[in-house]
């Protein structure tokens, strides 16, 4: 049997899916909404993965380093990275790698790069003086494995 998970995504739809019945409800649409968030929490499994993002040169563009180490007992495949650069709070960019197979407790290295007009423009203006350049992070990877 394969199994896919990608953290983030499973999380919030438990968490959505509690929010989504008004305080006034009927007892079997609360009952239903409860089932609905039993069966996400038990999707939202322990992630099998750590990861440890690094920077590289960034500037007009930003090289996104990131060290994927699986801690379990089970190889992974089909591992997908995804990278979403703020600076100064305001989104700068995305970027995707495809990482392929990871085996049990072993370690991927994995990059992007972040080229967009708009952290051309946000590095344009910190060279003017005109802001800072406080540049962020966010990583995403989804997998899948066999149970």
């Amino acid at each position: 049997m394969i199994k896919s998970l990608a953290g983030t995504v499973l999380v919030a739809a438990a968490a959505t899916s509690l929010v989504a019945a008004p305080a006034n409800a009927s007892t079997a649409a609360s009952t239903s909404v409860a089932a609905t968030a039993s069966k996400a929490a038990i999707t939202a499994r322990p992630q099998l993965i750590r990861t440890n993002a690094s920077f590289g040169r960034c500037r007009n563009t930003c090289r996104v380093e990131v060290r994927i180490r699986n801690v379990s007992r089970k190889n992974l495949f089909d591992v997908k990275l995804n990278v979403r650069l703020t600076v100064n709070g305001r989104r700068a960019g995305t970027c995707y790698d495809y990482v392929g197979g990871i085996r049990a407790r072993k370690v991927r290295h994995a990059s992007c790069t972040v080229r967009t007009s708009t952290l051309n423009r946000l590095y344009n203006r910190y060279l003017d003086g005109y802001t800072g350049f406080r540049y962020r992070a966010n990583t995403s990877v989804a997998y899948r494995y066999y149970r």
